[in-house]
C-alpha cells in the first residue's frame, strides 16, 4: 500500500517510465533484498537493502546528490527508505507509487533472473502453516492453538504499524539474502554513473 507516501513524494510508473526514455532518469535505489532484486528489477537501478541504506546512509548522501527514486515491491519499504534518507539531510527524494508491482503493471522494461517467491507470499506461507499446524495439532494437545492466536495478533499489528517483524526475518534467511551488498561496490557504482 502506498496510502501513508504523500502524493508530491512519489513518482508513478509512467511519468518515471517518460524520464528514462527521455534520458532524464534519476537514480534509481531499489531498497529490496538481493533474493527480490535478483528476481525482477528495473534496468540501471542499484540494490540498496534496507538494512545497508540505514547502515551507510552518510556514506550514500555524498553520492546521492541529483533526483533519487527509491523502489521497492509495493512502496512501503520505499516510503521507509525514503525517510531514513531524508532523516540524513537528503533532498530530492521520491518513491515508485506502487512499486514494482505497479512498474510490471504498467508493461514497463525489466530484468528477470530466476523466478522467486517475494516477501509478502513468503509470510503469508509462513503463518498460514503456523496458524494451520497449531489449528490441528490443538484437536490434541489443548491450548496450543495460542500459538495461531499470537501469529494473528502479530500479522494484525503489521498491518496496523505498517511493518512486519516476520518478513523482516524472513529476509535474513539464506534464500532472500542472495549475496551480500557490499557499500563498497555500490559506491563506486553511483560514482561511475555517466
Amino acid at each position: 500500500m502506498t496510502s501513508n507516501i504523500s502524493r508530491a513524494a512519489a513518482i508513478d510508473s509512467a511519468a518515471l517510465q517518460r524520464l528514462i526514455g527521455e534520458g532524464r532518469g534519476p537514480r534509481l535505489l531499489d531498497v529490496r533484498t538481493p533474493g527480490e532484486f535478483r528476481t525482477v528489477h528495473i534496468p540501471g537501478a542499484y540494490n540498496v537493502p534496507m538494512a545497508t541504506l540505514r547502515e551507510h546512509r552518510a556514506e550514500l548522501l555524498s553520492h546521492l546528490d541529483e533526483d533519487v527514486v527509491l523502489v521497492c515491491r509495493s512502496g512501503t519499504r520505499a516510503a521507509q527508505a525514503k525517510a531514513a534518507l531524508a532523516e540524513a539531510g537528503l533532498p530530492n527524494l521520491r518513491v515508485l507509487d506502487g512499486g514494482m508491482i505497479a512498474w510490471e503493471t504498467a508493461g514497463a522494461p525489466v530484468n528477470r533472473g530466476s523466478d522467486r517467491w517475494d516477501m509478502e507470499r513468503q509470510v503469508r506461507l509462513v503463518a498460514g502453516s503456523i496458524v494451520l499446524t497449531t489449528g490441528l495439532a490443538g484437536l490434541l494437545v489443548p491450548g496450543i492453538h495460542l500459538i495461531g492466536t499470537a501469529v494473528g495478533a502479530g500479522l494484525t499489528y503489521a498491518a496496523v504499524s505498517n511493518t512486519c517483524a516476520m518478513g523482516m526475518l524472513l529476509a535474513k534467511l539464506p534464500y532472500n539474502r542472495g549475496p551480500r551488498t557490499d557499500i563498497r561496490t555500490v559506491v563506486a557504482a553511483l560514482r561511475d554513473k555517466p
